[in-house]
């Protein structure tokens, strides 16, 4: 029985042995790797019923079992292990499968990376034209009059700051080039402001000012809420990829620059102040008010990278605040991620 058992875990160990080089795919390298791994696995396998079967002759020598009852446990580590080979090599025989239907070669490229960064291209046969992405934003915000720099602004450099959260969709614009692209989509601007010198914006009638606050304010912020609806041409190199079900065209790891705009609307603004009274009392005011801001909003923005990241800058045409007020604009400048 003994023997029997043996002969047959080998007899199971050596099934897998022929796939080890059945597979020819066009992506060689990834393909060899993923043999040596079926190696790999078959090795580790073998190598652990070798060390189960000698822990059961110990046992046997030693008196602990029967031969009997050695046997029967020889062949149930014998089944466990020809299963486990089955059940791992499955699994990268379907990454290998996965492999030979999608990706053909494309020297120096990831293309397990891009497939999937790309995956979103496919739709049955064919090519879809659309890609969805999230879209975040993050930086430096301010608010210029004309001919002013940021030197002589009135609200603190480091201290204002803009964030921008939404969904872009990305359209190829011609059929058999995707050097242009069309992006667009919706997002929500929260820009925020700081004034120096320990001033706040005051509201009275049609006028909104900035005015110094009776005490040391610990902080002063103005933020605006926005929702708008950017649109961006955007420019680049990519690389297409023939596959047998499809065409896609993978810019990862590749330069863009995105030129455009956006406009929507205000959805309201909030001023926060923080500051000790009445034996070092903490008091924090928050107060809601449109501050005679304009209710429609419209700009330039432009972004510049590559693969998801790029520099960023946005530039409200529209003054924050109505006539008679002095036309102040807000401009943003940080980093955007488009992410797939």
């Amino acid at each position: 029985m003994k023997t029997i058992t043996i002969l047959f875990s080998l007899l199971l160990l050596n099934t897998f042995h022929p796939q080890v080089q059945a597979q020819t795919e066009p992506n060689q390298q990834k393909v060899e790797q993923l043999e040596q791994q079926k190696e790999k696995i078959i090795a580790e396998e073998k190598e652990a019923l070798k060390k189960t079967v000698e822990a059961i002759n110990k046992r046997l020598e030693d008196g602990e079992i029967t031969s009997a009852e050695a046997d029967r446990l020889k062949e149930e580590a014998a089944k466990k292990h020809a299963m486990n080979i089955e059940n791992r090599i499955a699994i990268v025989e379907n990454e290998i499968a996965w492999l030979s239907r999608n990706i053909e070669e494309e020297p120096g490229g990831d293309m397990k990376t891009e497939r999937r960064r790309d995956n979103r291209n496919y739709h049955g046969k064919g090519y879809r034209r659309t890609s969805t992405h999230l879209l975040l934003a993050a930086g430096f915000n301010n608010a210029l009059e004309e001919g002013q720099s940021l030197s002589d602004s009135d609200f603190k450099v480091g201290g204002s700051r803009f964030f921008e959260l939404g969904m872009t969709w990305r359209t190829r614009v011609f059929d058999n080039s995707n050097f242009m692209r069309l992006r667009y989509g919706f997002s929500f601007q929260f820009n925020g402001l700081k004034p120096t010198d320990n001033r706040y914006f005051v509201e009275e009638g049609d006028l909104t000012r900035l005015e110094t606050f009776p005490l040391d304010l610990d902080k002063s912020k103005f933020r605006m809420d926005n929702l708008v609806f950017p649109v961006h041409f955007e420019f680049g190199p990519s690389r297409r990829v023939d596959t047998e079900r499809s065409t896609w065209y993978s810019t990862s790891n590749k330069f863009k620059l995105g030129l455009g705009g956006f406009a929507g609307v205000n959805l309201g603004e909030r001023q926060k102040l923080k500051y000790e009274e009445n034996n070092d009392e903490k008091v924090l005011r928050k107060h809601k008010s449109d501050h005679n801001t304009n209710d429609f909003i419209y700009g330039l923005s432009g972004y510049l990278g590559w693969g998801d990241t790029s520099l960023y800058v946005k530039y409200d045409l529209n003054p924050i605040f109505k006539s008679p007020n002095p036309d102040l604009h807000n401009i943003s400048a940080g980093i955007r991620w488009d992410i797939d």
